[in-house]
C-alpha cells in the first residue's frame, strides 16, 4: 500500500476525525468545564448510532435521525446526572452504571441485533464513507455550527453558571447557583453531543454496532489533550474559548491521521489501544514537563549546576 493510497484516503480520515472531534466537544464539557469524570459516553455514543440506524431503517429522514439521537443522548446524560446528584453516587460510578445499562438499552433499540447495516445504496444518509469529500464538507460545516452554538451558550448566564460550577462549586453555590442542576445540565448537553456524533459515525460507516462506543472516552480525551497542548503551544496566554473548542476538533483530526499512518505502516490493528494510550500519555506529560522545566526551582538548580 503506497503513499498514494494514504493520501487518497485522507478526506475520509479527516472526516472521521472531525466526527470524533464533535464527540470530544461533548466530553470537553464534562472533563474540562465541569471537572466531572463521565464514563457513560461509551454507551451514549452507541445509543446515538442505534437510534439513528433504526429511525433511518423505518423510512424516516436522516435529519429526524440526528434529532432523535440528540434527544436519546440527552436522556442518557440525565440518567447519569440523577444517579450522581439525587442518589449521591460518585461521578465515575454513576457513569459506569449508565454505561452498563445503555448496553442493554442499545440492544433493545436495535431489536437485539448487535450490528445494524444502513447502506447508502438503500437509504439517504447525511454522510457516507463512499463519498469522502462530500462527507468532509458536511461534517466540517456541522462542527463549525456546533462550536458557534457552544461559544454562544457558554457566554450566557446559564452557561457561565455551568462553567463556574466546574471551576469552584463552593463559590458557585455561595453565589446562589444550584450546583446539582448545573451538573445535570452539563451531563445532558455533553451526552447529547456525544450521541449526535455517534449518529453521524454510524451513517458514515454504514452500520451501527452496539460496541462502536467502546474506547470512545479515550479517543475523546486524546482529542482534547492534543488540541489543548497545540492551542497552548501556538497561542499561549492569548488563547480564547472559541480557539480551545476549535482545537478540540483539530485534536480529533490529528489523532485519526496518526491512526491512519500507523495502519499504513502495517502495524498490528490489535495494538491500536496501546498506541492510543501512548499518545495520550505523551500529550499529558508535555504540559507537566514544560511547567517543571520553567519552574524557578528547576532554573535555580540548573544555575547551581553550572557553578
Amino acid at each position: 500500500m503506497g503513499i498514494e493510497t494514504l493520501i487518497a484516503g485522507m478526506p475520509g480520515t479527516v472526516a472521521q476525525g472531525i466526527i470524533y472531534g464533535i464527540m470530544a466537544l461533548g466530553i470537553y464539557i464534562t472533563f474540562k468545564l465541569l471537572n466531572f469524570a463521565d464514563l457513560s459516553v461509551d454507551g451514549s455514543f452507541a445509543t446515538g448510532g442505534a437510534v439513528a440506524a433504526m429511525v433511518i431503517i423505518s423510512g424516516h429522514s436522516w435529519v429526524l435521525a440526528l434529532v432523535l439521537a440528540l434527544i436519546a443522548g440527552a436522556l442518557a446524560g440525565l440518567i447519569t446526572g440523577v444517579l450522581h446528584t439525587v442518589l449521591g453516587i460518585p461521578d465515575i460510578l454513576a457513569g459506569i452504571l449508565t454505561q452498563l445499562a445503555l448496553y442493554s438499552i442499545n440492544l433493545r433499540i436495535a431489536k437485539n441485533q448487535p450490528n445494524t447495516p444502513i447502506s447508502v445504496d438503500k437509504y439517504n444518509l447525511a454522510v457516507s464513507l463512499r463519498y469522502k469529500t462530500d462527507a468532509l464538507v458536511t461534517v466540517l460545516v456541522i462542527a463549525v455550527i456546533i462550536i458557534a452554538i457552544m461559544y454562544w451558550f457558554f457566554g450566557t448566564e446559564m452557561g457561565s453558571a455551568l462553567r463556574a460550577t466546574g471551576t469552584n462549586p463552593a463559590m458557585a453555590k455561595a453565589q446562589g447557583i444550584n450546583v446539582n442542576v448545573m451538573k445535570a445540565l452539563g451531563l445532558v448537553v455533553s451526552n447529547a453531543l456525544v450521541a449526535f456524533a455517534g449518529a453521524l459515525f454510524a451513517q458514515f460507516n454504514g452500520n451501527a454496532d452496539v460496541n462502536m462506543g467502546r474506547g470512545a472516552i479515550v479517543i475523546g480525551l486524546a482529542s482534547i489533550i492534543i488540541g489543548d497542548v497545540l492551542c497552548n503551544a501556538f497561542f499561549k496566554k492569548k488563547s480564547t474559548f472559541w480557539l480551545a473548542l476549535g482545537f478540540v476538533i483539530v485534536g480529533g483530526i490529528l489523532y485519526y491521521i496518526f491512526i491512519a499512518f500507523v495502519l499504513w505502516l502495517k502495524m498490528p490493528a490489535n495494538d491500536m489501544k496501546l498506541f492510543t494510550a501512548i499518545i495520550v500519555a505523551i500529550f499529558l506529560a508535555v504540559p507537566y514537563l514544560k511547567n517543571k522545566m520553567n519552574s524557578s526551582f528547576f532554573k535555580a538548580a540548573k544555575r547551581g549546576g553550572k557553578r
